[in-house]
């Protein structure tokens, strides 16, 4: 039979009071380490007696805490976004219940029996039975929450037992259906704390700041014989039974993390405090920290790691930290529970705005239209309350936490009401956040989910009926999702939200892609995603959709993040270089501006740009600096760099950069001797046996395709219109990729129309339309060549009526596989398209073919360059092709082509071929977020149109 307290509706039992997370100077103990664990497959098998000394478990294994056992070779990982993977009967649960039970013997001496003490546990999935020394402490639910129980009288000297049973499903399970993997397990540290008598068992720290007069004050909730000291204020044993007005302090902020070391202490316990002043309000329908409106250039950040779950070491949360500020992320809304403790205090080390969510979310009951909903059923006022209290006193000493979030998609009910009252009657100090609340009628700020960019607009302008939300400040809790190639329109969110003064920008879904390292049949590795588990319900590689890859790699879509956010803005200006400073409280002072002059993207002069202060806000002018004469298509690039060391980066780290263009091309560029226009020395196509033969260029007299450039077997350029569909194209309620399908962009057939052969020059006209339907696409190829170029003026035209958008317009082509070295004058060095092109800058770049390829976890569309004026694709031997463009063009260059990428589920199904495929694209759709999100933006989509490009091909020079 299933234990009672699995189906118990309440937090739990046994408990202690909740508190702050603190450390002193009292005795500690870190139990973490490996445990003796086993697995059982329900709670009815799992053995009788593991709390006893005596009890053999010697044939158990081994398993580390912190851990989650589906990780480690017990069970397996499972993926839903909203579904329970259970069937929904509140508050049972399966009786298939895996339960596991860890136990560890550790030593004490007797110093330990001096004094109280308590066992600790940050984080337990999801409910956990308790037992020391035999003695059964209690139960807890809550998993990503702190629990503490009383063992003064149960530890002894000498050895000790921990016996824990943990179960994969509790009533817990029904309030933590949150879009994550469902794995199990004591996943965060477990400490032995001694508790000195009279000292500090909890504190309340509020250090709030005066914007106007420039001074803080201090309140402290603690025990009536605490001191607290703050020696770089002055501040020396001040008693804690009054404020304390400080005078002036320097403010915390995201953009400034000032922290002030002080102590609080007792005569048996001395904590460490690290201060930040700060004030949080809401003002003229605008959240104000320190007297000013703040940005929030923010993200979700579930906590993840590909190899340990959510056992995320310390070391790679800082590593998320770093990332964030180095690519201009000023905010973490903490989706959606509460971090491990230490993640909330390094936002504090290196400013970070903090979203804190409590434990919650209900969201599978939306699919029984929300009846049975825990948020509005009395039977779970307890449960949810007890989550809120748990998220609130733990992290109530941190000035990163702006705002308190009762959790996520759990549309509304007395018990979230409940919530929001108990947190403001604890915490008058910050906001309550919740997006489910549609009316705001129990929230200090309106929050949505992937609201469109018209819906931002009418919320900007406040064009709405509910006058509550027409007075509160506007932020986008999830936006831009991004998921796979993406995500697209951040710019243009960017501007609604510096256009109006009530939208106060958003957090973008998500950090980081969920992807669990897996290895094939040949030992190559992974990432796996929902159903690669042998999960029976699953929602596939939704779990994919953050910035930065599983192994923290940063994707394109961070490097766009942080080039839309850039705290400086620099471009061109009535007097030449126009500087604006984008931060909310800082000056540019702490910059330093350099600046490099590149005729065909070769550096030709550089120097430092004389940039005076400017206050946040502000823009100044800057007259260009002496530049040298140049010839060729020229850019002046501005860079901002960190003037010196900061905790989070080097010196020298650039934080921002601009582009102005100082010499435009040539219609016609002309390179290396290279000449576009037409020659009066033009060659005239020769017919030899079973080709033509036009100067360096040898075709198929049937087709009129090119098979040989410069003595290299090539195939192609023909049309194409397909591309492998990104998460995005196959995302939202009407997905384009299925129009496309259906409108066989993907199954092209090409008819000729006629090969010309004429006294100077070669015309392929084809048509080129899917099977079954009645329109497609005229296309003419006109070829010719001069000395050794040969050129190509390819002109198309749609013919019939095309229902629809297209992926792609461009030219498809195949060289050798070894011209596997490329060099290019265009955007770069990233990948580009339309709606997410911010972060490509003109310039000369090189790489290896395969490094041009992104490894999305579920692979797509990806590794186009944009704006390229021509590229050079050589081999080790400095063989190889070179081509030119005008208009400039797209360029891609894979060893698969679109239908075996298109083919793929992992990247590891992308088997190289013997050929180079190259894209070669007048045009690409944009990218959109409608994985979860708003379409593509009208001026992104594409729709067949008239269009031309001319190439010219030569050997590399």
């Amino acid at each position: 039979m299933t234990p009672p307290y699995l189906e118990d509706r309440s937090p739990g039992y046994g408990a202690l009071p909740h508190r702050a997370a603190f450390s002193s100077d009292a005795r500690s103990l870190c139990l973490n380490g490996d445990w003796r664990f086993r697995l059982s497959p329900d709670a009815a098998s799992a053995p009788d007696g593991i709390e006893g000394d005596g009890f053999d478990d010697a044939d158990w294994s081994e398993l580390p805490v912190p851990s989650n056992w589906q990780l480690h070779g017990h069970g397996a990982p499972a993926y839903t976004n909203v579904r329970y993977p259970f069937p929904v009967e509140p508050p049972f649960v399966p009786s298939e219940n895996p339960t596991g039970d860890y136990r560890l013997r550790f030593e004490l001496g007797p110093e330990w029996l001096a004094e109280p003490a308590v066992l600790r546990f940050d984080g337990v999935d999801s409910c956990a039975r308790v037992w020391l020394n035999g003695r059964e402490l209690g139960v807890t639910r809550g998993s990503r929450l702190p629990v503490e129980f009383d063992v003064t009288s149960v530890l002894r000297a000498g050895a000790n037992l921990l016996a824990v049973r943990v179960h994969q499903w509790s009533s817990g399970s029904y309030l933590e259906d949150q879009d994550m993997w469902w794995l199990s397990g004591i996943f965060r540290d477990v400490t032995l704390l001694a508790r000195p008598a009279g000292g500090i068992p909890d504190y309340f720290l509020r250090a709030d700041y005066d914007h106007r007069s420039g001074a803080g004050t201090l309140r402290v909730e603690a025990p009536a014989a605490a001191r607290i000291s703050v020696p770089e204020l002055g501040i020396l044993g001040y008693p804690v039974d009054a404020p304390i007005e400080v005078g002036a302090v320097e403010p915390w902020s995201a953009e400034v993390p000032r922290l002030y070391d002080g102590e609080l202490y007792t005569a048996t316990e001395r904590v460490p405090l690290r201060i930040g002043f700060r004030t949080v309000a809401i003002e003229g329908g605008q959240l104000r920290v320190n007297g000013r409106r703040i940005l929030f250039k923010g993200v979700n950040r579930h906590e993840h790691h590909p190899e340990h779950g959510r056992a995320v070491p310390r070391e790679v949360a800082l590593r998320d930290v770093l990332m964030m500020k180095r690519h201009n992320i000023n905010a973490v809304r903490t989706s959606h529970y509460p971090p491990h403790p230490e993640f909330v205090e390094l936002c504090d080390r290196y400013g970070l705005w903090v979203i804190d969510e409590c434990d919650l979310e209900t969201h599978g009951f939306e699919l029984l239209n929300w009846a049975g909903n825990p948020t509005d059923d009395p039977a779970w006022a307890d449960a949810c309350l007890d989550r809120m209290r748990r998220t609130v006193e733990r992290d109530k000493n941190r000035p990163s936490v702006i705002l308190w979030s009762l959790g996520n998609e759990c549309h509304t009910g007395a018990n979230l009401v409940g919530m929001a009252e108990w947190t403001r009657g604890r915490d008058d100090t910050r906001p309550v956040h919740y997006e489910g609340d549609a009316d705001c009628a129990y929230v200090d700020v309106h929050s949505r989910m992937y609201a469109d960019h018209n819906a931002v607009d009418r919320i900007g302008r406040r064009d709405d009926t509910n006058v509550r939300r027409r007075e509160l400040p506007f932020i986008l809790c999830e936006y831009a999702h991004a998921m796979g190639n993406g995500p697209g329109g951040l710019l243009e969110y960017r501007r609604l939200f510096e256009r109006y003064p009530n939208c106060q920008g958003g957090f973008v879904w998500e950090w980081i892609d969920h992807g669990i390292t897996r290895r094939d049949a040949s030992g190559r590795a992974y990432f796996g995603y929902g159903g690669d588990f042998g999960e029976p319900l699953h929602d596939g590689n939704f779990i994919t959709d953050g910035l930065v890859f599983p192994d923290r790699t940063p994707s394109p879509g961070l490097l766009e993040l942080a080039k839309v956010h850039e705290p400086v803005r620099i471009t061109a200006g009535p007097e030449g270089i126009r500087v604006a400073n984008h931060y909310d409280f800082v000056t540019l002072a702490h910059l330093a501006f350099h600046w490099t002059l590149e005729e065909q993207g070769v550096e030709v002069a550089k120097g430092i740009l004389d940039v005076p202060d400017v206050a946040p806000g502000a823009f100044v002018d800057v007259a260009l600096p002496d530049l040298a004469t140049t010839h060729g298509e020229t850019w002046l690039t501005v860079w901002a760099t960190l003037a010196e060391d900061a905790p989070w980066a080097a010196a020298g780290h650039a934080v921002a950069w601009g582009q102005l263009p100082i010499m435009p091309a040539a219609e016609l560029p002309r390179s290396a001797g290279t000449e576009l226009s037409r020659s009066a020395g033009a060659l005239a196509p020769v017919r030899c046996a079973e080709r033509l033969q036009l100067g360096i260029a040898g075709f198929d007299p049937r087709t009129g395709l090119l098979t040989d450039l410069a003595g290299h077997p090539v195939r192609g350029p023909r049309l194409e219109l397909w591309r492998a569909p990104t998460d995005n194209d196959s995302g939202g309620p009407h997905p384009e990729a299925v129009w496309w399908r259906a409108g066989g962009l993907d199954r092209l057939q090409h008819r000729v129309i006629s090969v010309d052969a004429g006294s100077a020059e070669l015309v392929v006209r084809t048509r080129v339309a899917p099977a079954a339907l009645g329109f497609g696409m005229l296309t003419s190829y006109r070829w010719s060549a001069s000395g050794d170029t040969v050129r190509l003026d390819l002109d198309v035209e749609p013919d019939g009526d095309w229902p629809g958008t297209l992926p792609r317009l461009g030219l498809g082509m195949a060289v050798p596989g070894e011209f596997d070295r490329i060099e290019w004058f265009g955007g770069g060095p990233g990948e580009a398209y339309p709606d997410s092109r911010q972060a490509a800058r003109i310039g000369r770049f090189s790489s290896r073919v395969d490094d041009l390829q992104t490894p999305y976890v579920f692979p797509q569309e990806n590794g186009t360059r944009l704006d390229v004026r021509w590229a050079r694709l050589t081999s080790a031997t400095g063989a190889g092709l070179r081509i030119d463009g005008w208009p400039p063009f797209g360029l891609a260059a894979r060893r698969w082509t679109a239908a075996e990428l298109d083919a793929a589920t992992h990247t590891v199904d992308l088997t190289p071929g013997k050929l180079l495929e190259l894209s070669l694209d007048l045009a690409q759709r944009g990218l959109g977020t409608a994985s979860c999100g708003p379409g593509v933006l009208p001026q992104y989509e594409l729709r067949a149109h008239p269009a031309s490009l001319t190439l010219v091909f030569s050997a590399p020079g």
